[in-house]
């Protein structure tokens, strides 16, 4: 009975080692064209509105075209991203012409985190004025999010009333807008995966940033986040010189994303509720690039929809950088 239980033994160790060494094999490729495919796809998210401006939600590969520099590209993947994990960086401005409307930001935006964030979600909180000031880490809680939105504070004092633990350029002065968005984009969004975004809400004044606009644009891009826009004015504060939203037009057309307009018929609460559905409503497609240099140079993305009542809202471009690790 010892030597046939030793015998059975033994046969059921050759049988497991041998479906370890099939499996193993069946992980290893043959050549390098998994890794490849990878490097070389380009994903751009997307969404799709109608005339009136409705989302449009139930397409296919079918429906679009995509071109490069002007040729067109063969599309790989397509999917709806309706639950890809989302990371969302809020950016809300507590400069002096804020001042009246921070109680409301706070009210909205407990409200967004709490219906926005899913299981596999993350956000973080930044305000900025003199300083940008990180408040709340990355979180998957909407309880942490609200606490450290109590904590949003006017900043109207040159060197700012809390400097956090976001690097700043020395001495700064005015609304650093241009400079939160490279942060944030560079700092906090650059080295994560899946969908990335910023949004922002602000009267869209920058002041004093280091950072350029251009420049803040082309990290966005390169960290592959989309900024959305809430251009939220307190009127009482500029009178007939309010300030326009062109800059934060440029900032969130160029990476996929659109500016909305706080109005009286458009509240803020509205629009949080328009800018979460929009999340949950795009569509992700990737393309083999027939352009292989990766010089670093910036690319021109165009997301053509068969339907001309359609109307594609994605970034305008890539950068087409050299794979990690290479010279």
């Amino acid at each position: 009975m010892r030597a046939i239980l030793a015998g059975i033994l033994v046969l059921m160790a050759l049988i497991a080692t041998a479906i370890a060494q099939q499996s193993k094999e069946a992980q290893i490729p043959t050549d390098s064209a998994i890794i490849k495919v990878d490097v070389e796809l380009v994903s751009v998210l997307f969404s799709v509105r109608d005339k009136r401006g409705g989302l449009i939600a139930n397409l296919s590969q079918d429906d679009f075209e995509v071109l490069e520099d002007g040729k067109e590209q063969p599309i790989r993947a397509f999917t709806r991203e309706t639950d890809l994990p989302l990371t969302i960086g809020l950016l809300v401005d507590v400069s002096r012409s804020q001042e009246n409307l921070i109680e409301i930001e706070r009210r909205a935006a407990a409200q967004f985190f709490k219906h926005v964030l899913r299981p596999k979600d993350m956000a973080f909180l930044i305000s900025f004025g003199h300083e940008a000031e990180l408040l709340q880490d990355y979180t998957n809680s909407a309880k942490l999010l609200t606490a450290a939105l109590e904590e949003l504070r006017v900043d109207a004092q040159v060197g700012g009333l809390h400097p956090g633990p976001v690097p700043t350029a020395s001495r700064p002065r005015g609304t650093i807008l241009f400079d939160s968005v490279y942060l944030a984009a560079n700092e906090k969004l650059k080295r994560e995966v899946g969908r990335k975004t910023i949004v922002l809400i602000t009267d869209g004044v920058d002041q004093g940033s280091r950072i350029k606009l251009r420049e803040a644009i082309d990290t966005a891009h390169k960290s592959d986040t989309i900024i959305y826009s809430i251009y939220y004015v307190d009127w009482r504060a500029y009178g007939a010189f309010a300030p326009g939203d062109g800059d934060l037009r440029r900032m969130s057309e160029d990476t996929g994303g659109r500016v909305y307009r706080v109005e009286r018929k458009y509240p803020l609460d509205v629009i949080f509720q328009e800018l979460q559905q929009e999340l949950r409503s795009q569509y992700s497609l990737a393309y083999s690039s027939t352009n292989p240099a990766r010089d670093g140079g910036f690319r021109k993305i165009e997301i053509r929809p068969k339907n001309k009542d359609y109307r594609v809202q994605a970034r305008k471009g890539y950068f087409a950088q050299p794979p990690a690790g290479s010279r």
